[in-house]
């Protein structure tokens, strides 16, 4: 694409392909200059383009009006050529100078120059005016692109403004208001209401509800109070929080998030490779043959005039602006678009990948299912229900496990008198202690026969959690994992949406996995599996068609990696998944991914219908003006009404 448009152009490729917001603070971003410097030229363009307007109607009206020569029509007409078309001239002498002839810029330049010339051969009628013209409307193609392309710059920098440029942090007992960078992760900072929240870190004090949306795309509001985590980016709505930072700004969730959506069109999709290889041999093909249109013609018939004017139009019309800038510009809007709903994608391969998408493999805990394990029946034998959940509470009051912490908030009151003593643990079985005097057994099957309990199975699905008293079996309890809301719906959609099979993976048990597989109704689960064993699965899945792979990121990275697709589900805060995912989704809602597939396949379309729609036009007035039936207008509506109409239709990615 660098080849097509040099300097200002260049940048203006740049700024297509690679996806920067426009810079809010001189600390955010190096580019920062660049934009403000192509802003600039944009705001210089118009001026020139109305004087030079202006300049050509006096002159139209002078040249009716008199009987001058040729010369002095030339000189009259040359004043708007030069207000409006300098920049161009030069741009393309620079090119030259560079060794990079076939830029738009010397196609404009060797087109109107021509059409000036053509005036002075013998039985021609000058072409001054149209010349002129074809320099104003080409600028004013190029205001207009860099007028759609800054808007829809614009809109994505809104949405993802979401970076403050203060912090106000607690040192030597005062409250300093300093720039994000400066607060060290361990330091406290308060948030007032009405504030974003400049980094990640806990709450210390106070609660609150957030507004999430910058970052999730969804609306409800979501509350924290003290010992809950809080995410940078997210606008404190309610309550004063003092929060205790821990990760730097440039670490914090909003930071990564920015990055993410700045680099993500370094990722070339195929279509824009398709289009940069495409303009490198299109153009230097209709030079070719506007050579040939020129000379071999003309030494035939010794109509050079006709046969002149006709390859200076096949200049004007190769010109693949239309291409080169919609085409970018239509990723960048569609993956704007899509971050607007919370789902990054890294890259406008990847959207090509979505499109593709044939096998979509789950993980089950914390993607499926929320992650959050509960108790959900207590069956007792020998003793009551709340003595049952009391001695399991005890016994496990010091697990960091997920099933402890499930018993511990289903009996909350650990303040009594009780003593809990002898703590033993055996892998793989559970935990035996002393309560009150008694030895109590919490565990699996295995722990209850060591204890010499006779246990019986339950017909629950979840987890089962024994408890013995002194060797005989006191009952047990059921933990299991909560099916997420819109889980079922998820899968509805991808079949909906043309996705061949939906496939489970978990490391749980073949019974919790079973009651999930038939609740969300997936094609195929695999349980019992281990984090290599993922990858195995996922591995010999891969042959079968583009495969996409969803987990919540923590244990998931090595199987994230492997997929055509990694999807990092609920990856708030989880570092790793980040990293390995190639598409983010910022609200654990699998219902995310259909719709991902749903804004790729909107954003190819409009892709392929700039291409279609450019080459189309393109070919139509080439082959006219080969019979002579084409004007110079036509050639001008043929390069720049084109590309302006192209980068319209390329603005629609951006509504997802």
């Amino acid at each position: 694409m660098e080849k097509e448009h040099t300097h200002h152009h260049e940048q203006k490729a740049e700024n297509c392909e690679h996806c920067h917001h426009e810079p809010e603070h001189d600390h955010e971003h190096e580019h920062g200059h660049e934009h403000h410097h192509h802003h600039e030229e944009g705001e210089n363009r118009l001026p020139k383009i109305i004087i030079a307007a202006v300049l050509l109607v006096v002159a139209f009206i002078i040249e009716k009006k008199t009987h001058w020569t040729t010369w002095q029509y030339l000189l009259l007409y040359l004043v708007p050529y030069l207000v409006v078309g300098w920049d161009t001239l030069k741009e393309a002498a620079e090119g030259l100078f560079h060794g990079e002839a076939l830029s738009e810029d010397f196609l404009m330049s060797i087109a109107t120059i021509g059409a000036l010339v053509i005036g002075f051969m013998p039985g021609a009628e000058t072409q001054f005016p149209e010349a002129v013209f074809v320099m104003l409307f080409f600028q004013l193609g190029e205001w207009f692109e860099e007028k759609a392309e800054g808007n829809s710059r614009k809109s994505i920098a809104h949405l993802m403004d979401i970076r403050p440029d203060t912090a106000h942090v607690e040192r030597d007992g005062k409250l300093e208001t300093v720039h994000p960078d400066q607060v060290q992760p361990g330091e406290v900072i308060v948030i007032q209401p009405g504030e974003k929240v400049p980094m990640d870190g806990v709450v210390l004090e106070g609660h609150s509800s957030l507004d999430t949306v910058a970052l999730t795309g969804e609306s409800v509001p979501r509350s924290v109070q003290e010992g809950d985590d809080i995410l940078s980016g997210c606008v404190n709505l309610s309550g004063v929080l003092r929060v205790k930072t821990t990760k730097a700004f440039g670490e914090s969730t909003a930071s990564k998030i920015l990055d993410l959506v700045e680099n993500a069109a370094e990722n070339k999709s195929r279509s824009e490779s398709f289009i940069t290889r495409f303009a490198k041999v299109y153009t230097p093909i209709v030079v070719a043959l506007a050579v040939l249109v020129a000379v071999i013609p003309g030494l035939i018939t010794g109509e050079w005039v006709t046969w002149i004017y006709r390859a200076l139009l096949f200049l004007v019309v190769s010109c693949p602006c239309a291409l080169v800038i919609s085409v970018p510009l239509t990723f960048f809007g569609g993956l704007g678009g899509a971050s607007k709903k919370g789902i990054l994608i890294k890259g406008a391969n990847f959207m090509d990948q979505l499109t593709k998408l044939q096998t979509v493999v789950f993980d089950k805990t914390g993607t499926l299912t929320e992650g959050v394990f509960e108790v959900t029946a207590v069956h007792p034998e020998i003793i009551d229900q709340q003595e049952l959940l009391h001695l399991a509470a005890h016994v496990e009051r010091h697990s960091t496990h997920p099933i402890a912490m499930a018993l511990r908030n289903a009996y909350p009151n650990e303040q009594d008198n009780c003593s809990v003593e002898d703590i033993q643990e055996t892998a793989g079985q559970g935990i035996v202690a002393k309560v009150n005097g008694k030895q109590v057994a919490v565990g699996n099957s295995k722990l209850m026969e060591a204890q010499g309990a006779a246990w019986h199975p339950c017909e629950h699905q979840g987890t089962i959690i024994h408890v013995a008293i002194d060797g005989s079996y006191a009952g047990h309890i059921v933990i299991s994992d909560r099916i997420k809301a819109d889980a079922a719906e998820a899968i509805q959609a991808l079949k909906a949406a043309g996705i061949q099979r939906c496939v489970m993976l978990t490391g749980d048990q073949e019974s919790v996995a079973a009651a999930v597989a038939s609740a969300l109704q997936v094609d195929e689960y695999h349980a019992g599996l281990l984090p290599g064993q993922k990858v195995s699965e996922v591995e010999r899945l891969l042959p079968q068609g583009t495969l996409a792979f969803a987990g919540d990121g923590i244990n998931d990275a090595p199987v994230l990696t492997r997929a055509d697709v990694g999807i990092a589900m609920g990856a708030l805060g989880s570092d790793s998944a980040i990293e390995a995912a190639d598409l983010v989704l910022m609200d654990d809602k699998p219902s995310k991914i259909a719709q991902a597939i749903r804004i790729a396949r909107r954003t190819l379309r409009i892709a392929r219908e700039n291409i279609v729609f450019a080459i189309g036009v393109k070919v139509l007035v080439l082959v006219l003006a080969a019979l002579g039936l084409a004007t110079l207008w036509m050639a001008v509506f043929a390069d720049v009404g084109v590309t302006v109409l192209a980068v319209l239709n390329a603005t629609r990615a951006l509504r997802s």
